[in-house]
């Protein structure tokens, strides 16, 4: 239920004719018959009713459009309809009011009353058409122009007069007809209204393709209870493909950026979840707020600055009335369209009251009527449904005195290291009231008197009967919550779910919102002042440069250089100073372990620097980046990780470079000694080879030279050693040496050689038997010694002589060399 009616905008009566349905003195007279309003306005439907008064009671009333005669749909009951339509309350009035009108409630409404005797319905009703306006483009009668008409769904009266609008700017030379020619512009957007009501104009439309320069409004007009939030979005479109900004403004504050308005600090944020849409987000609202907002945007060569009408805020606090009797009503400025509603008794729920309206019962705790019926110690108070924490404030009825707890701010926002009062007026019944404390949600109801956390910051001050108050001092942000009061007598206590104070503690945070240019030691950017929430009140920001002020707005733009420092503050509280923001400080570069680096060990190399906001790092080898980490560590560093490294900290306002540092990487003794072991071994190895080799090369003798009877070489001779018995070793070891054979023969007759040794050409025969060959030496021998015996020798070839080179065969003797 509303206090007010919104306004009525446009509505025509297309058939104003009374009609009167009756019958046995019972009858339903209808103002019109039809009617045509426009979308977003206000429509009454005129109705008025008999029946004999004489010994007739009226059970009930209601207004349908669905169900049937016996059975219709209440509107008041359709969730359509939840906070759009009232009934009159004169006597024998039926007037139907349905606010905020849509396209979908175009309908027939009929009105429909019951007594005790019989019901009545009024027929044929009423037939509602809800319209919208649209610009209509005709380009068939000349090919550079457009002619332009201004519709609706229902007719309207030819005699109306009409506004035009261009790209949101009305046309102050136009003839006020329903239609309109222009000369065709592809970047040109058109809408038209009813003169007079200029708030229910047409969207805004194209005459060519659909990418003209335009902004439509989702919602006209918005109700939003006290303290919640809302969103107030539109779509807009651009000719111009690059839009260099966009900003949501209300009216009558010129075109000020809501975000750069210190009223809604910390309250606003403008959302783009698709694109060409943009959302006004408002938090914590007040009754300040209701106002009209619009969107603009800009391009290179236009900006759209409409004079259409944007969309009309309506912030509204929830109230209990009617105290005359027992019924009790929960009304509004304005209807945010909600079904159900929540009621508070001595601040508890009533379980099963959803309606708008709520009968108080009787205390029965009384022995008198009349003491019942004005002696009601209880307080009442109601919510909209899901927007309990916006109730209104607690009533007695029939008396000024009952048991409730009325709070004089909901939300309070307060600087950190500021002091703070949250306060409330209480009363009971009982007039003796034996204790009252503060408490904080979420710690159960321990009193704050008592907190370790508040000890020597909280005092509780009463300095009227009735009113209590609690001062924080020195908050933190910790010190953000909700805040309740109590208080107890000797039979009631004071239990309450509805909320108390919410308390938000917030600091002052510098953003940096964009970067402008970037010069060799400055950097030129816009610094915006940012809360979590909003002091109460009007409030300026002012700017400090090296704890010097500079400027007062909620922007500052400047060139920055390395040691400045830069804070802002609420005018007014500049002893509560944002955090200081700055370029980082020169880094430092840090090696762990500081001692000798050798290589397999793990080493840590860190750079640090002093910055607000927090530094982003960037380590460089040799002028080549290779990490964008803090630190960079080597689990195992190697002599190929020395070198030259420094670091860079990078935040928005600038950049400073470290110093450079030397990494040097020296081997391990261990590597070295091993390395070197190796080394050793292998030489060892190869000069072992090459002593066998050399002595084996010296030793070896071949036959090869040996001549035969024609002065050839023996093909397929064996190299081969003979190595005598210990007793006595031939010195040159060969039988091809005469004078030593018969030296040896003359010093023993017997000589045996305990090994033959042969390694044999590469073409590897067998031989099994060797026979002494005749050359003329032998034959000189032959004249000494006549006669000599020797033993059949066999030799085998096998693959070990070949793998070996030098395989002996022990038993390959001569046994015996006998001289005869």
């Amino acid at each position: 239920m509303s206090l007010s009616a919104a306004a009525s905008g446009f509505v025509l009566f297309l058939l104003s004719l009374t009609v009167v349905e009756s019958q046995d003195n019972y009858g339903v007279t209808y103002t019109s018959t039809q009617i045509c309003a426009f979308k977003g306005s206000t429509v009454d439907i005129g109705c008025s009713f008999k029946h004999p008064s004489r010994y007739t009671y009226l059970w009930n009333t209601v207004w349908f459009t669905k169900g049937n005669d016996n059975n219709p749909d209440d509107l008041k009951t359709d969730p359509v309809y939840a906070g759009r339509v009232s009934y009159s309350s004169d006597w024998k009035s039926c007037t139907l009011t349905i606010r905020d009108l849509r396209e979908s409630d175009s309908a027939v409404y009929k009105f429909r009353f019951e007594t005790i005797q019989k019901s009545f319905i009024g027929l044929p009703g009423v037939t509602l058409t809800v319209t919208v306006l649209q610009v209509h483009v005709d380009t068939s009668s000349y090919p550079d122009s457009a002619t332009l008409t201004c519709r609706g769904s229902c007719r309207l009266n030819n005699h109306l007069f009409y506004a035009w609008y261009k790209n949101g700017q009305k046309i102050s030379n136009q003839s006020d007809q329903y239609w309109y020619t222009d000369n065709l512009n592809p970047s040109d957007s058109y809408s038209c209204a009813v003169t007079g009501h200029e708030d229910f104009s047409s969207p805004s439309v194209c005459v060519q393709d659909d990418s003209c320069n335009r902004v439509n409004y989702s919602n006209r007009r918005i109700c939003a209870v006290k303290g919640s939030s809302v969103d107030i979005s539109c779509t807009y479109n651009s000719y111009e493909s690059s839009i260099q900004s966009t900003s949501w403004f209300r009216s009558g504050r010129g075109s000020e950026d809501l975000r750069e308005d210190s009223q809604h600090a910390g309250r606003v944020e403008v959302t783009e979840t698709d694109r060409g849409r943009s959302t006004l987000r408002i938090r914590d609202l007040t009754e300040s707020d209701s106002a009209e907002y619009h969107f603009k945007f800009k391009t290179q060569s236009f900006e759209w600055g409409s004079s259409l009408p944007g969309t009309t805020l309506t912030v509204t606090d929830v109230q209990v009335r009617g105290f005359n009797g027992r019924q009790l009503d929960c009304v509004t400025r304005c209807d945010p369209y909600v079904s159900s509603y929540v009621w508070y008794k001595n601040g508890q729920q009533v379980i099963g009251a959803s309606s708008s309206s709520y009968e108080a019962q009787y205390d029965t705790s009384y022995s008198y009527p009349y003491q019942r019926s004005y002696g009601n110690k209880n307080s009442y108070s109601c919510a909209l449904k899901g927007f309990e924490d916006f109730h209104s404030p607690l009533v007695c009825i029939y008396v000024e005195r009952c048991n409730r707890v009325n709070y004089s701010n909901r939300r309070i926002c307060a600087f950190k290291g500021s002091s703070v009062d949250i306060s409330c007026t209480y009363n009971s019944y009982e007039s003796s009231i034996q204790s009252k404390s503060w408490f904080r949600s979420g710690r159960g109801s321990e009193d704050l008197t008592e907190d370790s956390q508040y000890a020597g910051r909280v005092e509780v001050i009463e300095t009227e009967r009735g009113r209590s108050t609690l001062r924080i001092r020195d908050l933190t942000e910790s010190d953000s919550a909700e805040y309740h009061f109590k208080f107890k007598t000797q039979r009631f206590e004071w239990k309450s779910s509805l909320p108390g104070t919410t308390l938000t503690v917030t600091a002052l945070q510098v953003k940096v919102s964009r970067i402008i240019s970037v010069h060799e030691s400055q950097t030129e950017a816009e610094l915006k002042c940012e809360s979590s929430c909003s002091p109460a009140g009007r409030l300026s920001f002012v700017w400090f440069k090296n704890n010097q002020f500079m400027v007062e707005r909620r922007s500052y733009q400047d060139l920055f250089s390395p040691g400045d420092i830069i804070s802002c503050a609420f005018k007014g509280h500049e002893g509560y100073h944002s955090d200081p923001v700055y370029i980082p400080k020169l880094p430092s570069v840090s090696v762990s372990p500081s001692a000798e680096i050798v290589e397999g060990s793990s080493v840590t190399l860190t750079c640090s620097s002093d910055a607000n906001p927090a530094a982003n790092y960037t380590w460089y080898k040799e002028q080549q980046p290779i990490s964008q980490e803090k630190q960079i560590i080597f689990r195992s560093i190697w002599f190929s990780d020395s070198g030259k490294y420094c670091c860079t900290a990078e935040n928005e306002l600038g950049k400073t470079i470290s110093k450079v540092i030397s990494i040097n990487v020296k081997y391990s003794w261990k590597k070295i000694a091993a390395a070197a072991l190796i080394a050793v071994l292998i030489l060892a190895v190869i000069i072992i080879c090459g002593i066998i080799f050399i002595r084996r090369k010296g030793c070896f003798k071949t036959n090869s030279s040996r001549e035969r009877p024609d002065n050839k070489a023996e093909e397929n001779s064996y190299y081969y050693m003979f190595d005598p018995a210990p007793s006595g070793r031939p010195e040159h070891g060969g039988p091809s040496a005469p004078a030593q054979s018969r030296a040896a023969e003359e010093q023993q007759d017997d000589l045996c050689y305990s090994s033959v040794t042969f390694i044999k050409k590469p073409e590897e025969h067998d031989y099994y038997n060797i026979l002494p060959i005749k050359t003329k030496r032998r034959k000189e021998k032959d004249e000494e010694v006549t006669d000599v015996d020797y033993t059949v020798v066999r030799f085998n070839s096998t693959q070990r002589l070949r793998d070996q080179q030098a395989a002996e065969y022990s038993s390959a003797l001569y046994s015996t060399v006998r001289k005869k």
